[in-house]
């Protein structure tokens, strides 16, 4: 995610972090090429100049006051600004809805406003166990209704849906009729899906407005594909013109490399950024939070927001067991094959690793992670009997080659699977015997092994 912006941003604190105490010719230099990376980023060339400017006062009058010199303090500032630039103290949700919530989203076709619907109405069940009912009102766009329909079913979501074919049925008559089921079925949210063009049209605007005026939503969101960079930002000028604009949904995020968007529309627009969408799965949306934003551009990390991903997929008794069972030195391809699927949960591992700090430097690690080798790991288990999972010291060549027949792979995978997992197991007693007779780390690492490091889990090419 804004790959490129964060390798910009670190390029110039690495400049920073590398002088001693920073004259003013230091400054000006850095901020040059801040400008310059904000500029290449897409970012509207008004925000590239105030926050240059901004980031350049603070650096100015903190030399001044205590003689600054590159290094935390540097990196405190750019955050600083950056959150700032981006932040809002409007909520994610409005304030005081009615009952139910009513939910409006605008936008151009193929910003994603059908995927963010159901999102965000799966984000909301989760995250705030709240009954949503979806309305499908893009009757403009072949498929609308039923890609609707269908991401409803696949996340056990209601959605009211009416065939655009017959005769009467308008956008509004649906919203109207969607309302009504939204109240009577006790509801708590109603999210309104409407039609959206290839480019923004009075006959667009008209129809918008007239949902709009039908529903009376407590928020209407805008939904903007943030890879079109500066275009998404004029749209969002265009629609706010039009509609009152609770805030803004970014998609797309985890391909945009740039980060235009992301850092414009709050300045040039005057709407927050509500929600991110970070990914192509229905779980895949988050609120935003524009210091982790920032902290994540920065390289610095978004480590609140992989515990969350982790408490998300962890199952607290099913993990008190399993670590009871390892402890006793239990460990078998049942309990590894359960942790892969918890890892799954999660995310892909290289959306996982790229929240830790300092993943921006390790480019080339990232890029070599593969998560299509955890899925031929757990076709391997999958392929094993019940009795060869839990007693994996039963796997002769024959059994490996049966295995690797079923699972599509070589003989050569099964093996190196088996390997890995007979290291964990050593792992797993080293520890037992470190915590029940007191032995020193160095003794433990003796244990594990010459250098102590993780076995080599296959999972990166």
């Amino acid at each position: 995610m804004l790959e490129n912006l964060t390798k910009s941003f670190t390029s110039v604190l690495d400049r920073f972090k590398g002088t001693g105490k920073l004259s003013a010719a230091d400054i000006e230099a850095g901020l040059r090429e801040v400008r310059r990376a904000l500029l290449e980023a897409d970012v509207n060339f008004k925000v590239a100049r105030d926050f240059s400017k901004a980031v350049g006062d603070q650096l100015l009058e903190e030399g001044k006051l205590k003689g600054i010199t590159g290094g935390q303090q540097v990196v405190g500032i750019f955050q600083q600004e950056l959150t700032k630039l981006m932040e809002s103290d409007v909520p994610a949700l409005p304030k005081n809805p009615g009952h139910p919530m009513v939910l409006l989203l605008a936008g151009l076709q193929g910003a994603g406003k059908t995927t963010t619907a159901s999102k965000l109405a799966l984000w909301m069940r989760t995250r705030q166990n709240r009954r949503v009912l979806l309305a499908a009102c893009d009757l403009q766009r072949p498929g609308a209704v039923d890609q609707l329909v269908t991401l409803g079913k696949q996340l056990d979501i209601d959605v009211h849906a009416e065939d655009p074919t017959q005769k009467g049925v308008d956008p509004v008559g649906v919203a109207k009729r969607a309302l009504k089921k939204a109240k009577e079925g006790n509801y708590d949210a109603l999210i309104v899906d409407s039609a959206g063009r290839l480019h923004i049209d009075d006959s667009l605007m008209e129809e918008i407005s007239a949902v709009h005026k039908t529903v009376k939503p407590d928020a209407t969101y805008l939904v903007l594909d943030s890879m079109t960079g500066q275009d998404a930002v004029e749209s969002a000028q265009s629609f706010s013109a039009t509609l009152d604009i609770h805030g803004v949904i970014l998609t797309k995020i985890d391909g945009d490399t740039r980060g235009g968007a992301a850092l414009s529309v709050r300045q040039v627009t005057g709407k927050p950024i509500s929600f991110l969408g970070v990914g192509e799965k229905s779980a895949d949306l988050e609120e935003f939070d524009a210091s982790r934003v920032a902290g994540r551009i920065l390289d610095m990390g978004d480590v609140v927001g992989l515990v969350e991903k982790a408490q998300e997929a962890f199952d607290e008794e099913q993990q008190a067991v399993d670590y009871e069972r390892m402890m006793k030195g239990k460990f078998t391809m049942q309990d590894l094959l359960d942790q892969f699927r918890m890892v799954k949960k999660m995310g892909s591992m290289k959306k996982l690793m790229g929240m830790m700090p300092g993943m921006g430097k390790m480019s080339g690690l990232l890029e070599s992670v593969d998560d299509s080798q955890f899925g031929r790991m757990e076709a391997i288990i999958l392929s094993m009997t019940p009795a060869e999972r839990l007693h994996p010291e039963i796997l002769d060549g024959k059994r490996r080659r049966r295995i690797a027949r079923g699972s599509g792979v070589e003989v050569s995978d099964v093996n190196r699977l088996y390997k890995s997992f007979q290291q964990m197991q050593k792992q797993m007693k080293a520890m037992k015997k470190m915590m029940s007779g007191g032995r020193s780390k160095k003794r433990m690492l003796k244990q594990l092994g010459t250098s102590g490091k993780l076995p080599n889990m296959p999972g990166y090419k």
